[in-house]
């Protein structure tokens, strides 16, 4: 009885021993970054990067991707909203992560390090055991930790002061807002909605390094990056190789479902409403109640995603200044025959900011969608005239 219990856990432990034993790779192995073009889809438009292990010996060749994310999470979209949702490192055989690019039509690029042989299996070693269940998951942010800026950082955690990166690659820098918009369509829904929910916090310029942020940069940083190799400098990346090559296609755009044209319309009908009102000395109250609810449910969004989230990007956000939060509370009174005088009063409010709005759009604190201009100066108009109307009243 008792050789069988000390048997059994000699082949328990083997068997936990076994397990925790990285997989181990030949001199011949190849250590990739792989960089994958723009999508379609809005989410897709940035594009995506990965580490590939290749070992043609062992027949072993899998992708490690930061960017994936477990949709059974509890609470899943709540989480994503209020930027708490964690992101995962994941391992994947690299043949069906390339085919399914592919099929997005989306190019596919290869740069193969130069590393030695214990290099390769440390950084091989990290990320095996990064990628454990206890291991893999991280807070991601879209500026400073997603699935581009690991490749970076866990390249210098990995080699430390024998990888160096320069500021060659960058020409002249963005700020993070005209990064963002370098990679979506003018005047399109996608462009305006990232616009209105990020804050001022992305107008300042990027540097080099916060560059990195895009998969594209990281593969231009990486292109002129060094190593200390053999007591050589060399350069990191050793063979630059074009996986798939995608066919040009031609998005259809439709000026007339753009966000310029359709606020411009919008805007049009509030200020003909307002000359009319004007003209048979009236006031249409229930365009009033809609302005005041419409701003003030914006308003809200916008101060939630400031205040009551952990995204960088939609922090000190001034589209408040036309979307002010509280405005909400006064749709109602607004929308009666006969409004109270202090209404007049919060009106010259709204005045004012809306003032302050472009004071900080023409000093550069904040850049805010040109799509919206048009309905800037129809509310700018609108309040004017139900400040004096209401007090002729």
């Amino acid at each position: 009885m008792f050789k069988k219990i000390t048997s059994l856990l000699f082949f328990l432990f083997v068997l936990n021993f076994s397990q925790a034993q990285y997989i181990p790779i030949s001199e011949s192995a190849e250590v990739s970054i792989i960089t994958i073009g723009p999508g379609q889809q809005l989410y897709d438009k940035f594009g995506h990067s990965a580490f590939r292990v290749k070992d043609v010996a062992t027949g072993f060749d899998i992708v490690y991707n930061y960017g994936t994310y477990d949709f059974s999470t509890p609470n899943f979209y709540t989480k994503f909203a209020r930027g708490k949702l964690l992101y995962q490192l994941s391992e994947r055989n690299f043949q069906p992560f390339l085919e399914s690019y592919k099929r997005q039509n989306r190019w596919v690029k290869e740069q193969v390090l130069d590393l030695t042989y214990l290099d390769k299996e440390t950084l091989f070693n990290y990320l095996q055991n990064n990628a454990k269940p206890e291991n893999a998951s991280y807070k991601y942010d879209f500026f400073f930790d997603n699935c581009a800026t690991k490749i970076r950082d866990v390249l210098v955690e990995v080699l430390g002061s024998k990888i160096s990166y320069t500021d060659s690659f960058i020409e002249d820098p963005y700020t993070f807002r005209q990064l963002i918009q370098k990679n979506v369509k003018a005047n399109s829904w996608g462009s305006l909605g990232m616009d209105v929910a990020i804050g001022s916090i992305t107008d300042r310029t990027a540097n080099a390094w916060q560059h990195q942020f895009l998969p594209n940069y990281v593969f231009e940083a990486a292109a002129v990056a060094t190593i200390k190799k053999n007591n050589n400098t060399i350069p990191l990346v050793k063979e630059t190789k074009t996986l798939f090559k995608n066919s040009q296609t031609r998005t259809a755009t439709n000026f007339f479902t753009s966000p310029v044209f359709v606020f411009s319309i919008l805007s049009l009908i509030m200020l003909v409403v307002t000359f009319l009102d004007y003209k048979k000395n009236r006031r249409s109250r229930y365009l009033d109640s809609i302005l005041f609810f419409t701003t003030g449910v914006i308003g809200v969004i916008l101060a939630l995603l400031w205040f009551g989230t952990d995204h960088t990007a939609t922090a000190n956000n001034y589209n408040l200044l036309w979307a002010f939060p509280f405005t909400i509370l006064f749709f109602v009174a607004i929308g009666k025959k006969k409004p109270k005088k202090w209404l007049q009063r919060y009106l010259i409010f709204l005045l004012l900011l809306m003032t302050l709005l472009f004071i900080h759009w023409f000093t550069s604190v904040q850049e805010f969608s040109i799509g919206f201009l048009p309905l800037y100066i129809a509310l700018i108009i609108r309040y004017i005239y139900v400040v004096v109307y209401i007090k002729k009243q």
